[in-house]
């Protein structure tokens, strides 16, 4: 009876699990990516096709939980000082282009469209808000959020959620139902949300982790981490502001948090599962019917406000500073609506202040631009590539043999190669930059060009008969990639590999490497014993409190490798070390990044 009585709950999940194990592996074989197979699979089960559910409503407000998972976890990489640091960007670039962007939509709204001011400053008003979901994805994607133009990205997406409460408010001020006198109440409820979430996240939230983590359960530790996420979106949400941007502050909040890598490792699962339901709401919220009805207008509506706000987008990253093609691939990043225009566009709807045809038409358009968006993003990927630099005077990776090939010769590269020329191995290096190459010919060092994520190249650079393949390039994925692909196809060279923090070591160990060593472990662990001496130790116990601190790090490393570790104090970075100052025996119980 039971199992019986689940049959209506796990029938649709069936479906929209079915639904996109098939199209999202399609769409990404054709090149087209997995956010628009996600799209058309929904729109393939919603009511406008096979109509095997008739209420994508309910889905897409469940889904919308998938973009706070994300922003969460995108919270938790960027630090208060990190975030206070970009308060210029996110009140100076982040206004200027939502202020341009919805006068020239307003503009075009009422001037082509023959729309009344106030319809048409609500229409560009929602499309000014970009789609969260898509743009940070695509940033994770190419592993761009920490660039200069990633940075600035997330700063024009936190305002435009933030922007979503004035606007709100003024929507109540228009209102001809008589909610005219709540707009100041609703800024004055969302800060007095906002100050309660911050108080809650600097004196409780460590304490309250501190505390699960003594269970020892990993599963209770997961439970606290969803109930800060989702308790943090549900007080932003009933004070008018957007999950979303409760989910944000939640994860900035515990980003100096000791427990942060396990807290981002339990939410992660959930966040991809949902973010890819939330693509499958937005296509089954397409109402094909109203496509074809109106589709003249909707065609040039979605064309003249893409273009409108590409253009307001483009002038203002010029009037900034940024280069031409930063400026344009950011264009075509942010020139689509979001999912933020539904809340916008349904308020208004309620409050009288547009019509059911109109919050129909507007909310398609944004669901077409936000389809086609995977679209436009691969065009100009082909489009807007940065030119490739001359490469006159470099030599390209040929035949090349040797005992070892390292693989980057930047600052990192450079001081371990010094270490083999010193005992005269016989050497290859490669660099995929012509500059650097250029640099290395005038100190005397014979640097190669060549692409280490590409087989063709390692085949050419000698990979086949090296001893050693040592991964010197700072770039994360680049790394990992290299690292897998060597493991698998010269499995009798020994690779040796750079990363970046505890987190890429332990997927560069789970890859195979055989040895791996973080960018800054040595050069810090020398500093503190250089510390040591100062304080008058002798030099006996700054060497055996060195080799503890080692020892017990790698270990630690295996155990977590392994998956020993469940939780609790082991995941902390550095916890404090109680008097006496140094002990022989460090009590160290943090994790070295």
């Amino acid at each position: 009876m039971a199992a019986e009585g689940l049959g209506p709950v796990i029938g649709p999940v069936v479906v929209l699990m079915g639904a996109a194990v098939i199209a999202v592996p399609l769409f990404r074989r054709l090149g087209l990516g997995s956010v628009l197979g996600y799209f058309a699979a929904g729109a393939l089960v919603g009511p406008s096709v096979l109509g095997l559910f008739s209420d994508p409503e309910t889905i897409l407000h469940f889904a919308e939980l998938g973009v706070v998972m994300f922003l969460f976890v995108i919270g938790l990489e960027l630090r208060p000082q990190k975030l206070w640091a970009l308060r210029g960007q996110i009140f100076g670039l982040g206004l200027a282009q939502v202020c341009v962007a919805i006068a020239l939509l307003t503009l075009a709204g009422v001037t082509i469209f023959a729309l009344p001011l106030v319809t048409a400053f609500i229409a560009g008003a929602g499309f000014v808000l970009s789609s969260t979901a898509v743009i940070m994805s695509t940033l994770q994607d190419r592993g761009e959020l920490a660039s200069p133009e990633g940075q600035k990205a997330v700063s024009i997406l936190l305002f435009e959620d933030l922007l979503i409460v004035p606007l709100l408010a003024l929507v109540a001020l228009l209102s001809p139902i008589g909610q005219g006198g709540s707009g100041g109440s609703a800024v004055v409820l969302a800060l007095s949300g906002l100050a309660a979430l911050l108080v809650a996240g600097r004196w409780l939230l460590d304490p309250f982790f501190a505390l699960l983590a003594r269970a020892r359960a990993r599963e209770v530790l997961s439970a606290g981490a969803l109930l800060v996420v989702l308790g943090a979106a549900l007080l932003m949400e009933s004070v008018g502001l957007s999950m979303a941007m409760g989910a944000f502050l939640a994860g900035v909040l515990l980003s100096t948090s000791g427990y942060r890598h396990q807290i981002e490792s339990d939410i992660e699962p959930f966040k991809g599962l949902l973010m890819g339901l939330f693509f499958l709401a937005v296509g089954m919220s397409l109402d094909l019917s109203i496509v074809a009805a109106e589709w003249p207008l909707l065609l040039a509506m979605l064309v003249v406000y893409v273009l409108v706000k590409g253009l307001a987008i483009y002038a203002t990253a010029q009037a900034f500073g940024s280069a031409t093609l930063p400026a344009l691939r950011r264009t075509v990043m942010f020139a689509q609506g979001g999912e933020f225009a539904f809340v916008l566009y349904t308020a208004a709807l309620s409050g009288g202040v547009i019509a059911a045809r109109e919050n129909a038409i507007f909310s398609t358009v944004v669901i077409l631009s936000m389809a086609i968006t995977p679209l436009i993003l691969l065009a100009a990927d082909r489009l807007l590539r940065a030119p490739d630099a001359a490469l006159d005077g470099v030599e390209a990776a040929d035949g090349l043999r040797g005992q070892v090939l390292v693989i980057g010769f930047g600052r990192f590269g450079q001081i371990a190669l010094q270490m083999l020329l010193a005992r005269g191995a016989q050497v290859s290096v490669i660099e995929n930059n012509p500059d650097r190459i250029r640099e290395a010919a005038r100190f005397g060092f014979k640097v190669y060009y060549g692409d280490g994520t590409r087989l063709d190249i390692l085949r050419s650079s000698g990979a086949a008969h090296a001893q050693l393949i040592m991964i010197c390039i700072d770039d994360r994925r680049a790394v990992g990639a290299i690292a897998e692909l060597v493991r698998h196809e010269f499995p009798n060279a020994a690779v040796l590999a750079r990363s970046y923090d505890r987190d890429h070591s332990m997927e560069l160990i789970r890859a195979g490497v055989d040895y791996e060593i973080r960018e800054t472990v040595e050069s810090a662990l020398l500093m503190g014993a250089e510390s040591l001496r100062r304080l008058g130790l002798d030099e006996a116990s700054v060497t055996e409190a060195l080799e503890d601190v080692r020892r017990r790090d790698r270990q630690r490393l295996t155990e977590q490798v392994q998956g020993d570790i469940m939780s609790g104090r082991d995941n902390l970075l550095i916890a404090p070390v109680p008097e006496p100052l140094i002990a022989p025996k460090s009590r160290v119980q943090g994790d070295i990044q």
